[in-house]
């Protein structure tokens, strides 16, 4: 059995170099039930438990209206996540793959993402439900659920233009 930091059969760290500051702000704190990552689900489920989320000061305005939102994307720094490894084996059955091209929460800079239904607003404390991260972890932001959002009026020709005229941003699917 793999342990939390052991490095799997065929996977690649490296040397990290020194962090550059982003000059983050941890805003709040989450609470959650789940104390190590083995026992962490890997993926936000919205039928799990219900978990708080507290916002500091002076960050409480921040949520003024969040309440009128049923699905909020939660942002979080996942602090005890490894940073070094480039190639990871995620079904600890000999395949590799690029950091990139999973949703580990071991990655250069550990940014974690979960889409959760918010269930209640306390003050300065959100009950929510989706949640994956281990308690204690450090938020980042919060959004409304960005597929809440519709554009405004259709896309018209030229919208995705940018820069030279002969360059068009194209949507970003394989082709």
């Amino acid at each position: 059995m793999v342990r939390e930091n052991d490095i799997r059969e065929n996977e690649v760290a490296v040397d990290t170099p020194e962090p550059v500051d982003a000059r983050l702000t941890y805003i709040g704190r989450i609470s959650t039930p789940w104390t190590s990552r083995l026992t962490c689900p890997r993926q936000e489920r919205l039928d799990g438990p219900t978990c708080r989320i507290e916002v500091f000061e002076p960050w409480t305005q921040t949520l003024k209206g969040i309440e009128e939102f049923e699905r909020l994307e939660v942002i979080y720094w996942l602090d005890r996540s490894r940073r070094d490894l480039v190639l990871q084996s995620p079904g600890n059955n000999g395949a590799v793959l690029g950091t990139f091209s999973i949703r580990s929460p071991v990655r250069p800079n550990p940014i974690g993402t979960s889409n959760v239904q918010l269930e209640s607003v306390d003050g300065n404390v959100l009950a929510v439900r989706g949640l994956d991260c281990l308690d204690g972890t450090p938020l980042l932001d919060l959004k409304p659920d960005r597929n809440l959002f519709k554009p405004i009026a259709p896309p018209q020709p030229g919208d995705f233009e940018t820069g030279d005229a002969h360059m068009v941003v194209r949507h970003c699917q394989k082709k």
